[in-house]
């Protein structure tokens, strides 16, 4: 019997960011009002992670809505309809639910009839992995709109009576387009993730899953907000965003001096601070904004490269490194040209 079945092509192609669109909710949790909450101070918060304020969903607000509102601006930016967004991937530790997943409440409350989609899980790594994967699915010609969201209701799972963690995280999304490159654009170049999950002790939510589920035992014992072991964090953010960032550089015989900016993922200025000093970047290429967002996990990447660009410091043709650790542990380092 003859075969009938004609395989559709698939040409490779190179995948570039089009569109950026950023929304952080207007309620503002400033130091001073945390000093009022628990045992810390302004100064300490400042000199330890470079944070002064961050903001906060507003009861009710969740991840989604969020999501969307980023969605909402990115699409509005390229000029183009939720319908003709073709897959919606979020980035989130924090989705409003376990199930369905947080990418079909946006794709529903967005009105992007036709999309499927899905929702990643990397932490603070999560904005990045979630590039790749959209970028994947444009480079091999299976869409050509790809809509990838990094948000994060972080004070949905921060303990605060916990000085240790409330003054690191805030909330917000930001979301960008993925499309094919035009001729003479380079968009996406390379890449470099890994994880190590040997170090998810050191960082984690215990109970809420299948290991702990929803008891009176894991809410008396505080299980469902974030955990965290700082320095083991600290020494291997450090550590290990330098060996990303150089790897991928090296691979693609870049040289820090022809970057035109840095950015990295906002969990604390220290680390960035380091990182930027090992790699040999001067303070104006490096984008930082923790001060005003603190750490937003998924959200911290698109937010600064938003900030990036407000403050001219990002530029068409330019050459952009992004950066991330994350629970898990998670790493990952992305090299793109900007052509927007």
């Amino acid at each position: 019997m003859p075969l009938t079945l004609e395989v559709r092509p698939r040409t490779a192609r190179r995948a570039k960011i089009s569109a950026l669109g950023t929304w952080v909710p207007p309620r503002v949790l400033t130091n001073a009002d945390l000093e009022k909450m628990v045992d810390t101070n302004d100064e300490w918060i400042t000199t330890r992670v470079g944070i002064r304020e961050r903001h906060i969903v507003e009861k009710g607000q969740a991840t989604s809505d969020m999501a969307v509102e980023a969605a909402k601006r990115c699409l509005a930016e390229r000029g183009i309809e939720p319908s003709d967004v073709e897959v919606i991937i979020v980035a989130t530790v924090t989705p409003d639910m376990l199930f369905p997943s947080t990418a079909c409440l946006v794709q529903d409350k967005l009105g992007a009839k036709g999309a499927w989609g899905f929702d990643l899980s990397a932490a603070c790594s999560g904005f990045v992995y979630a590039l790749q994967v959209g970028c994947k699915l444009v480079e091999s010609g299976a869409h050509s709109k790809v809509l990838v969201i990094g948000a994060d209701t972080m004070s949905s799972i921060i303990d605060y009576t916990d000085r240790s963690t409330c003054v690191l995280f805030g909330d917000g999304a930001g979301a960008v387009l993925i499309e094919p490159a035009a001729e003479g654009e380079t968009g996406m170049i390379d890449f470099v993730h890994e994880i190590d999950g040997s170090g998810g002790c050191s960082l984690n939510m215990p109970a809420g899953g299948s290991l702990h589920p929803a008891s009176i035992e894991t809410v008396t014992k505080k299980m469902h907000y974030v955990h965290q072991d700082g320095q083991a964090v600290y020494k291997f953010a450090v550590r290990k965003m330098v060996e990303a960032t150089e790897k991928v550089l090296a691979r693609n015989q870049v040289t820090p001096e022809e970057l035109g900016c840095f950015i990295p993922h906002q969990a604390n200025k220290r680390i960035i601070d380091s990182s930027a000093e090992r790699l040999g970047l001067p303070q104006e290429k490096v984008i930082i904004n923790i001060d005003r967002y603190g750490n937003t996990t998924a959200a911290t990447i698109p937010l600064a490269i938003d900030t990036a660009r407000q403050e001219g410091r990002l530029k068409k043709n330019d050459l952009v490194l992004l950066a991330s650790v994350g629970a898990g542990f998670t790493v990952g380092a992305a090299l793109l040209r900007w052509e927007i």
